[in-house]
């Protein structure tokens, strides 16, 4: 499944909200740079829909603010 996630770093908490069905907002507490943030929204992400972080994959979008990650469950 292919899911787009809109990045907000340097946030209060973390937190993982689903705007629309496959678009979701990620708040992180960590500066954008050298992968910190995208690590914690990997993690997030892991989280929320019960996978290894190693079944979640970039698509597009490692240096913008709007990510598409892949994520394949194990059936």
């Amino acid at each position: 499944m292919r899911i787009k996630v809109k990045v907000k770093p340097n946030a209060n908490k973390n937190e993982l909200k689903e705007i629309s069905s496959g678009f979701f907002e990620a708040r992180v507490s960590v500066p954008p740079e050298k992968g910190k943030a995208n690590q914690r929204v990997i993690e997030l992400l892991a989280k929320h829909f019960k996978v290894p972080k190693s079944n979640i994959s970039f698509v597009s979008g490692q240096t913008f603010k709007e990510k598409v990650f892949e994520i394949s469950k194990n059936d």
